[in-house]
């Protein structure tokens, strides 16, 4: 049995959430391991890509803040979403992945998670032209669909430090419990992977860097409205 971390962050503001993936992405290599993130949101929020322009975006949504992610993509809302990262060390197989490999890669793996909930799902096979900047409007090639309707979408990083995949899971109008996908995730990893999971408390150098990232940069607007 191979071994990967998981931590559960709760609920966090944006800024937070958004510097907290940063920091694990800086950390990983000596982390060693994959790190499966999930969490939460104290307010309704909404990230956009990496590379996206500000007034674009603000004409796209009407939900505040916005905060500017470490990835790419588009206009993610986020209120009710269940939504998680997972980071990999340069030393692991999903690092040396191509971008539709992994995007896919970590779709089938939520389709797995919601299958062993008896919800069927399907891995959208092209994409669907969709609003500029909207994220849930349409779909891209391997997104998750459900009932045609795309319900889960990621973006990626990769640099030198390791790979970052953020997601969002929009779930669908079913009685589900979010603490039991997310035991199905594990369990899903744990049966075709055969990984172990390990909690993962971020140190204090760790957890210091993520508030510094969230109050510095995260937080300002000379970042999030920088294009």
């Amino acid at each position: 049995m191979n071994f990967w971390f998981f931590l559960n962050s709760g609920k966090c503001d944006a800024a937070f959430d958004m510097a907290m993936d940063e920091a694990l992405l800086e950390n990983v290599s000596q982390i060693g391991k994959p790190v499966l993130r999930f969490y939460g949101w104290t307010e309704p929020a909404a990230t956009f890509g990496y590379f996206q322009k500000i007034a674009e975006v603000e004409r796209a949504t009407l939900l505040r803040p916005l905060v500017r992610r470490p990835t790419g993509g588009g206009v993610v809302p986020h209120d009710t979403d269940w939504t998680y990262s997972f980071v990999v060390p340069p030393a692991a197989e999903w690092y040396s992945l191509k971008a539709i490999e992994s995007y896919r890669r970590i779709h089938e793996w939520i389709q797995n998670a919601f299958t062993k909930l008896k919800i069927g799902t399907e891995l959208a096979p092209s994409c669907k032209k969709s609003e500029p900047g909207q994220c849930f409007i349409g779909h891209e090639k391997f997104d998750l669909l459900w009932n045609g309707k795309k319900i889960a979408g990621a973006a990626q990083r990769r640099n030198k430090s390791g790979l970052l995949i953020q997601g969002s899971v929009q779930p669908p109008p079913i009685k589900i419990a979010r603490a039991d996908f997310e035991s199905a995730m594990r369990a899903v990893a744990r049966e075709k992977l055969q990984i172990e999971w390990n909690e993962f408390l971020p140190d204090e150098n760790m957890s210091a860097r993520a508030k510094e990232l969230a109050r510095q940069k995260y937080s300002q607007k000379s970042y999030n409205q920088k294009r």
